[in-house]
């Protein structure tokens, strides 16, 4: 986390930089969509298809911005999440949720303490909550989070629900994730991008798949919320005998397009497909029938030598984690055959680039990286060995 945190302080030192370096040719945006598969074959033996479309704008994802802002300077919520995902918490089943976490005060030293400080803060956040999103949400229970499985649950870092977080569970009756997802993307994403298509037309073809469900998240920070909404569908134990791996096939689409909101200029970094294969044995990528995006190594990190180029970035690519990015370079459109690639087979050939020491240049390539799928990378720490 502090690693990550002085890279996005290194964001704001270089920006002039950035705008010299890439004027004419390099665009970032702060709307982003995500697309990510996960192979769990080490204990679940689920798969997991998602979209994500985040944005640190509320001009791009709409929540008042008075609501924002008392919720930013509370200093006391780590998130607020509505979701309809099974079981948001212990004890609760076949309902809705809306979580207001609440960081712990360690000067409150038993429960009924604790219970009583979350919900005089969360009291006060509820009900215009509901109004924002026409939720009917009532007090459930206090929930003490003594690790971060509700995190693992919902696909989330330990940012929402790690180890001293406390949520104020509020429930609602089910909602089929088609029609919740149809309400809630309508009150958050402007109309612009809606009809843009791009991946939110994949998350809303993929809310009518059985185990789909949606959960969206509010994360405040010092100065901004990041807002992600999140799309997902289980595909229970079909892990075990996938060794053809076929992103779009979970994603239910022969082929993936970029948004529209990306076309007024060169935006190679705001749209990510992330395919991550977990297993109990070692193993590796091979016969990757798409391009491989030429690479370098700085800091340990992978990054690639040209963004304009498409193709996947596979680190590592052999292991007991495989973890492939896709980028589109200057392409706007990728179908299913060229996502597809092998487990196990022949060592996949890539030539091993030499490690370099920094220029400004190159940082400047590493940092806007590291914030386009800072998405990805979210939702990855929630799935821990």
């Amino acid at each position: 986390m502090q690693k990550l945190v002085f890279l996005f302080v290194l964001v704001a030192l270089i920006g002039i930089s950035v705008n010299y370096a890439y004027s004419q040719e390099i665009s970032f945006a702060t709307f982003q969509e995500t697309a990510q598969v996960i192979i769990e074959k080490s204990i679940s033996q689920n798969v997991t298809a998602s979209i994500t479309l985040q944005s640190t704008s509320i001009q791009e994802i709409k929540i008042p911005s008075e609501l924002e802002q008392r919720i930013r300077e509370n200093g006391n919520i780590s998130a607020i999440i509505l979701t309809n995902q099974n079981q948001c918490v212990l004890g609760v089943n076949n309902e809705s949720c809306v979580l207001i976490n609440v960081k712990r005060n360690p000067d409150d030293k038993n429960f009924l303490q604790i219970q009583n400080r979350t919900l005089q803060i969360a009291g006060g956040f509820i009900d215009e909550i509901n109004e924002v999103f026409d939720t009917k949400a009532e007090l459930h229970s206090t929930f003490i989070h003594s690790n971060d499985d509700t995190s693992v649950a919902l696909k989330t870092s330990g940012i929402i629900s790690g180890r001293g977080t406390i949520s104020a569970v509020y429930t609602m009756p089910m909602e089929d994730t088609d029609s919740m997802y149809e309400k809630i993307s309508a009150i958050l994403i402007p109309r612009i991008i809606r009809e843009s298509g791009g991946f939110y037309d994949v998350a809303k073809n993929l809310s009518s798949q059985d185990h789909s469900k949606m959960t969206f998240s509010i994360i405040p920070t010092e100065n901004k919320s990041l807002l992600q909404l999140r799309l997902s569908v289980n595909y229970p134990q079909t892990a075990s005998e996938i060794n053809e791996v076929s992103p779009l096939e979970f994603l239910k689409t022969n082929e993936l397009k970029r948004s529209d909101y990306f076309s007024s200029g060169f935006y190679p970094l705001n749209s990510i497909i992330q395919v991550v294969v977990l297993d109990s044995e070692d193993t590796k990528v091979s016969d990757v029938k798409g391009n491989i995006v030429p690479t370098q190594i700085i800091e340990d990190e992978r990054i690639p030598t040209d963004i304009t180029e498409k193709g996947w970035i596979f680190d590592p690519q052999e292991g007991q984690m495989i973890q492939g990015k896709y980028i589109f370079g200057k392409d706007t459109t990728v179908n299913k055959k060229e996502l597809e690639f092998s487990l196990g087979g022949e060592q996949l050939q890539i030539k091993q680039p030499e490690k370099i020491e920094f220029d400004e240049s190159i940082m400047v390539v590493i940092i806007i990286t590291i914030v386009a799928i800072v998405a990805a990378m979210f939702y990855l720490k929630g799935y821990k060995k």
